[in-house]
């Protein structure tokens, strides 16, 4: 059976570009313009798996992502990495001094401020996605406008790349999960996500740290979210990795123990060597 998979935004984004990478070309599209409503096409049953950005090296944490994976109860099943490379792209026959404005999503445009501080009088908009204003101005023929995006797009849109690799920063990489409302029955794990909570006394969050420490695992992520409704109080989002999975479920069963709530939100492969 064909899988449907769920991307935020549209053919020609890094989301599709991840997917392909993952599943190879034998996959059907779920194209959702929010992170929301990529959520809702898994619990809708819409799609079967889906592709989201959790982490940008420049940006840091996609926290509200944290909190759509947390409160739908959805399971992080594997992960990639992409190196993103940021192209400046319009109708053939253009050069930068025929842009008047410049449309993307707000993080890209973040990702590439430093190189239009040398074109102060182009107008930058933010966007709901990078391939959707490629596939905006290829359909609606927008001169003067260009869009931020993979070359993925310049190519299924038929778009001219002015400039190549604006990004500011040249090793520029975004971590992706997969993501499905099963919990899947992975036997090859190496690394997991984890939700913890804790009572608010001095040393709670450092005897956790010692514990993981004390069980090898490798702390590679931590970030905390607020938890709602309760002033002051916060949960903590942790990656780990590691080589035993026994040290795993012993560092797993003495967090159940010290931990006020703890939730195992994945345990997939690790995709970065």
């Amino acid at each position: 059976m064909i899988k449907t998979i769920a991307i935020q935004g549209a053919k020609g984004s890094n989301h599709h570009k991840v997917a392909r990478d993952y599943y190879g070309n034998n996959i059907l599209l779920k194209e959702c313009m929010s992170f929301d409503g990529l959520v809702e096409s898994l619990l809708n049953k819409q799609s079967n798996q889906a592709v989201m950005a959790l982490e940008n090296t420049i940006a840091g944490s996609i926290i509200p992502n944290y909190a759509l994976i947390d409160s739908n109860n959805l399971h992080i099943c594997g992960e990639r990495y992409l190196n993103i490379h940021h192209h400046l792209m319009a109708l053939p026959n253009q050069t930068i001094e025929d842009i008047k404005e410049v449309c993307s999503h707000p993080m890209a445009l973040l990702q590439c401020k430093a190189f239009f501080k040398k074109y102060p009088d182009i107008k930058l908009i933010e966007d709901v996605d990078t391939a959707e204003v490629a596939k905006r101005i290829a359909k609606n023929k927008l001169k003067g406008v260009a869009a931020i995006a993979p070359k993925i797009a310049s190519e299924i849109f038929e778009l001219e790349i002015i400039e190549d690799d604006i990004q500011t920063m040249k090793d520029n990489s975004t971590r992706f999960v997969i993501l499905q409302t099963e919990r899947p029955n992975n036997n090859q794990i190496n690394k997991a996500s984890l939700k913890f909570q804790l009572d608010h006394k001095r040393g709670s969050l450092a005897a956790v740290l010692n514990v993981l420490s004390d069980c090898k695992m490798n702390l590679t992520k931590i970030q905390s979210l607020p938890v709602i409704e309760t002033l002051w109080k916060y949960a903590f989002f942790v990656d780990v990795t590691f080589d035993n999975v026994e040290d795993y479920k012993k560092a797993k069963s003495i967090l159940e123990i010290m931990a006020t709530e703890f939730k195992v939100l994945g345990e997939y492969k690790n995709a970065k060597l």
